[in-house]
């Protein structure tokens, strides 16, 4: 029970210090003219976002690094009994290394020679795939994470060398999959937000306490964020942010081992990152047809008639129940 209200404080002290300074970033991110360009194919309402503020996600990003860092100090440099605090320095630095990753890309897009595009994709591709390789390779042989839980076997399953290629896939995989849900006023930070504070949730069932802790500070941190970025939005967290959450996302499940739930409690990331597979893939298949009107799927489900708040609050309702099932089935 204590370490529950310890985590809701954090939460809340997060959000407190994300919302306070959030003011002052917005002045400076508009001072410098970091703005969004909107693609020309998008709905035609979103026209109106064109300039608002983006590169938000260190917003978030900084009052966790801090809120974090200070309150596993002691067990950070090792003076604690067992250091088991040095368990978030990982989430912690996979942050900081999707965020700058991210925050390039950002920048690129802005003022780089590919305005209006950013990196070029492949480049993005290859260096999440060095950052998720490296970052298997320490979950795997020098913090020794559980393998692999399943619902319903009672007993960690061993993966050996295999867990590196597939803990970097699944690294890779949700880091791109939040981004792509990045597209709508809040739905990206309201998903993320969901889905960390259920394997928040496990981690507590656990008692891997350091890292709930590190979960619900996340979680409070981006309700403070979303104070600027709920419709209509005056900040957008950029590729410096989602790319940021997805792979802290991934790597908190992999330090649970309870992984395959990010198919459950993740849904959302998922459909819409599967939604720009299928669209790519009919479209080469069929020369020129679209399987949906345009992807990712809240694209799709805007172009149908849905009001943007209509997609983000009804799919933050299924992450919603969906994050419910999947801590029920982590405990089965």
């Amino acid at each position: 029970m204590r370490q529950i209200a310890l985590s809701l404080s954090l939460a809340g002290l997060a959000f407190l210090m994300t919302a306070i300074w959030g003011g002052p970033l917005l002045r400076i991110l508009r001072y410098f003219k970091v703005g969004k360009i909107i693609r020309v194919d998008e709905p035609g309402h979103h026209g109106i976002k064109m300039g608002t503020p983006t590169m938000g996600g260190v917003m978030f990003i900084l009052p966790v690094l801090l809120l974090s860092g200070l309150m596993n100090a002691v067990a950070l440099v090792g003076v604690s009994e067992g250091g088991t605090g040095r368990s978030v320095l990982l989430p912690m630095l996979v942050m900081i290394t999707f965020a700058v990753l991210g925050a390039l890309d950002d920048w690129e897009g802005i003022r780089g020679t590919r305005k209006g595009e950013g990196m070029r994709p492949r480049t993005k591709f290859m260096f999440q795939v060095l950052l998720a390789l490296g970052t298997a390779y320490v979950l795997k042989y020098m913090m020794d994470v559980p393998d692999l839980y399943f619902p319903g076997l009672f007993f960690e399953i061993e993966l050996g060398w295999l867990y590196v290629p597939i803990a970097a896939f699944i690294i890779v995989a949700e880091s791109n999959a939040v981004n792509f849900t990045d597209g709508l006023d809040g739905l990206a930070g309201l998903i993320s937000a969901t889905a960390i504070a259920a394997f928040g949730g496990i981690a507590l069932i656990q008692d891997q306490v350091f890292l709930a802790r590190f979960c619900f500070t996340l979680v409070g941190a981006l309700f403070g964020f979303l104070w600027f970025n709920v419709h209509p939005a005056e900040l957008f967290m950029g590729d410096t942010g989602s790319l940021s959450l997805g792979a802290v996302l991934a790597v908190i499940s992999l330090m649970t081992g309870q992984w395959p739930m990010l198919l459950v409690i993740g849904i959302i990331p998922l459909s819409e990152m599967l939604s720009v597979v299928i669209q790519i893939g009919y479209f080469k298949y069929t020369k020129g047809r679209r399987f949906f009107k345009m992807a990712p799927i809240h694209l799709h489900f805007e172009l149908l008639g849905w009001s943007e708040t209509q997609v983000v609050q009804r799919f933050w309702l299924i992450g919603l129940v969906a994050a419910l099932i999947g801590i029920g089935l982590s405990q089965v």
